[in-house]
Formats: C-alpha cells, sequence, structure tokens
C-alpha cells in the first residue's frame, strides 16, 4: 500500500503525482500489521489548497470540447452511453485518429479486420494502435505498458475480469471493471473514455454507482433512421452540464453541425406547429412542437401519445385548457411530436405545445414568422423563462419576428404579443 506524505492519499500501486494533492514524489510505502498502521489522513485548510488548472486535450471536434467544459482533462475518467448502432465506436474511431498524443484503441466487439475497414473509410488509423481483447488482465498489463495519454475502451458490457465468475456485463462484471478503469486512470494520469449500452429505458446499463464513480458522463443520443446524433452532458466534474454537441451522419462518418437552429426546422407553417426556442446549456435551438388532434374512434379511452415531451406534461397542459380556456379534449385522440425526435425537459415548452394543440383542434395556422415560449401554471398563468433575451435572439437571427410570450424583456426587431393567461390563447389564432 502506498501513501501519499502530503494528504494522506492512499493507493494500492505506487504513483509518481498524487492524484487527489498533486504533489510530485510524496509516495510512501507502507505495510498493514506488525507495527506497521495505515496513517489516518488529516484535514487540510482549504484557504491553503494550491489551484492549479487541469491539463486539458483536445477531442478533435470543437463543439465537443465546450460540452467537455474545453476539451479532456489527463487523468480524467469518462463515460458515454447510446443505443447500440448509434454509432458510439465511429465517433470514437474518429476522435482517436483526431487526437494529438499516445492513443490506445481497445475494442472487446470487434475484430481487428472489422475496426481497420471503418477506419480506412473514416480516413484514419495512421499510427493508431489498436487492441481486440475482451480478459481485462491483460488489457490493464497492455495499457499500462503503452502508457498513452489517452485509452478508449469499448465496450463495458464486453469486457471480463477472469477472477470473477460473473458473466461480462453482469452488474459484478461491470462495478469491477469500472473501478479497474478508474484506478488506472487515476494512477497513471491517463485519460479514459469508457463506452456503454443503454437499457430500454435509456440509462446506461449496469448498477447506477458507476455513474458515481466516473468523472464525466456523456449520452450520444439518435435514432438509427435519423441523420442526426446529439452528445449530451449530465454529468461533469470539469465544467457545466446540459450542454449539448450535434453531429449528423453523413456517408457513415460524423460531421459536427455548425447551425444546429436551421438543421431542425423544416418551414412547416401548418395548423398544428409551434416553433419553439429552446436552450440546452448555452446552445439555444429552434425547435419545432407538432400536435395532431383529431376525433377518436374510442371516445371513452382517447389516444394520447407523445414523442420528445412528457407524456404527463401533455396530459397536465390537458386539463389546464379545459379548465381555464374552456377547450376539452376528452373525446379526442392527442398527438404530440418534437421535431428531430429531440427530447425536451424544460418547461418553457408549455406555451408552444399548448399553442400547437390549440392551433390543430381549431384547424388554423398560428401567424407566420411566430414562436413562443413560457411555462404554464396549474391555474393558468403563463410565467416569464430564464434565459429569455437568448431565446429571443436566436428566434430573431433565424429570421422569425412575432414573439408570442409572457411579459418582460424585449430588444429590437421584434414584434410581440405578450400574453399572461392561457385564455388569452385564442384571441392569437383568428
Amino acid at each position: 500500500m502506498f501513501v501519499c506524505k502530503k494528504c494522506g492519499y492512499t493507493s494500492p500501486k505506487w504513483f509518481s503525482q498524487c492524484p487527489k494533492c498533486g504533489a510530485i514524489g510524496s509516495a510512501e510505502k507502507i505495510e498493514k500489521g506488525r507495527g506497521g498502521r495505515i496513517p489516518s489522513p488529516r484535514p487540510v485548510d482549504l484557504s491553503r489548497v494550491r489551484l492549479e488548472g487541469e491539463e486539458r486535450f483536445s477531442s478533435g471536434f470543437p463543439s465537443l470540447d465546450r460540452v467537455l467544459g474545453g476539451g479532456l482533462v489527463r487523468g480524467s475518467f469518462v463515460l458515454i452511453g447510446g443505443e447500440p448502432g448509434v454509432g458510439k465506436s465511429t465517433l470514437m474511431l474518429q476522435m482517436a485518429s483526431h487526437f494529438r498524443g499516445r492513443v490506445i484503441y481497445v475494442s472487446a466487439e470487434e475484430s481487428l479486420s472489422q475496426i481497420a475497414r471503418r477506419a480506412v473509410r473514416l480516413g484514419a488509423g495512421e499510427g493508431l494502435k489498436v487492441l481486440t481483447e475482451t480478459t481485462w488482465e491483460s488489457v490493464e498489463a497492455a495499457v499500462e505498458e503503452e502508457s498513452p495519454d489517452l485509452a478508449i475502451f469499448d465496450s463495458l458490457q464486453t469486457f471480463k475480469l477472469s477472477n470473477l465468475g460473473a458473466s461480462p456485463g453482469s452488474p459484478a462484471q461491470v462495478k469491477a471493471i469500472a473501478d479497474r478503469v478508474f484506478h488506472l486512470s487515476k494512477a497513471r494520469g491517463i485519460t479514459s473514455i469508457l463506452v456503454g449500452h443503454v437499457t430500454k429505458g435509456g440509462i446506461i446499463a449496469g448498477p447506477k454507482l458507476l455513474e458515481h464513480m466516473v468523472d464525466v458522463v456523456l449520452y450520444f443520443e439518435g435514432e438509427s433512421h435519423r441523420n442526426f446524433r446529439i452528445i449530451r452532458a449530465v454529468k461533469n466534474r470539469f465544467g457545466a452540464t446540459d450542454e449539448i454537441a450535434v453531429f449528423e451522419m453523413v456517408e457513415g462518418r460524423l460531421r459536427e453541425v455548425e447551425n444546429p437552429s436551421g438543421y431542425f426546422l423544416s418551414g412547416d407553417f401548418s395548423p398544428g406547429v409551434a416553433v419553439y426556442p429552446a436552450v440546452e446549456g448555452k446552445t439555444p435551438l429552434m425547435l419545432e412542437i407538432q400536435s395532431l388532434v383529431v376525433p377518436s374512434s374510442v371516445a371513452s379511452n382517447p389516444r394520447r401519445f407523445s414523442l420528445g415531451v412528457d407524456p404527463y406534461r401533455v396530459g397536465m397542459l390537458l386539463g389546464v385548457m379545459e379548465r381555464y380556456a374552456r377547450l376539452s379534449l376528452a373525446s379526442r385522440d392527442v398527438y404530440v411530436n418534437v421535431s428531430g425526435g429531440l427530447r425536451v425537459k424544460d418547461p418553457t415548452v408549455d406555451l408552444p405545445l399548448l399553442l400547437s394543440l390549440f392551433s390543430s383542434y381549431l384547424g388554423i395556422s398560428l401567424p407566420r414568422g411566430a414562436f413562443a415560449f413560457g411555462e404554464v401554471s396549474l391555474t393558468g398563468r403563463v410565467l416569464n423563462p430564464s434565459r429569455r433575451i437568448l431565446r429571443l435572439k436566436e428566434a430573431r437571427k433565424m429570421g422569425y419576428n412575432l414573439a408570442v410570450v409572457p411579459p418582460g424583456d424585449k430588444i429590437e426587431g421584434l414584434k410581440f404579443i405578450e400574453i399572461t393567461h392561457i385564455s388569452q390563447v385564442r384571441g392569437i389564432l383568428k
């Protein structure tokens, strides 16, 4: 066992630089038993801690660097999850080929020939070291020998520790592998990226403890029949969360989308369509909220179907509409969709969703060039959201000129229809 003489950090492996306090040459070997004991760590005065900037590397994708908070941090542990076939391996191979430094790509899912064919298609592979192995002891030995700056492990559910009787992908194996990657990253100063699959519920497969162990958790979202992909940060110890990077799958490779707002707009002004300026982290996105309200074939049990918006939130808005806007949809089927298959959790989607439902029910389009945002309370009041100016500027930049919003700050170049209660919505659709 080794302990740092400055801060008391302990590790079963020797370290040249303490992963906790950054002290160099502070490792001291101690033995437990026969008079030897592990000293208790002492509390440190926080004001005396020396703050040092993290050493960062570029991932090769500027938008992904922004999601990471400025790039990959040396010695960090990153977990990225996504559904099978979404393009995780393609992203990792492109990142490895763009990385300026020593990198090793470890795959337990594909053969060398499969990886080589993908690398040729991507125009990558020059100088890239690849290892195909499933036994973790062999993988760890090879990584320690190479001592890379970046190690990519694809994927978590396919590696196995030979001393565990559990099968690969089981909770015991997943936890043990993640723990070994964690210690490898911190003890050796290796930036590690661990790829994982997600369950049908949309979370990374394995014990929830997994996400607590890592420094950064990224979700790689998208659908196989669509070209767009989104990387979303849900945990980041080195930067903000909820940032996103938008990619497009073009001819088997991923390309960054420089203007994601325009990417999700179709320019359709049909009844049932409302434009919504969303904000993901610091990234504004112009989305279309689409609704379809039709008579139900089973009046006693109408359908309620929602993609991209929480169905419980849709149900709440239907109740608020019936109570305060005197509009009952109890005998009608309601279908809601967000353009591009995106998922919106921001409650400011309430007002554009409500407008799209009104528009579809009445068969009247919203005014051309209109957009909306605002949270709707259970009393029918429309509440002013955060980042109002950012949303207004993005809508103006994309050519929209009529803001249907609650009262608040204004900017030049836009007309405003200010509403404080949903009972005023009918007056907009004429």
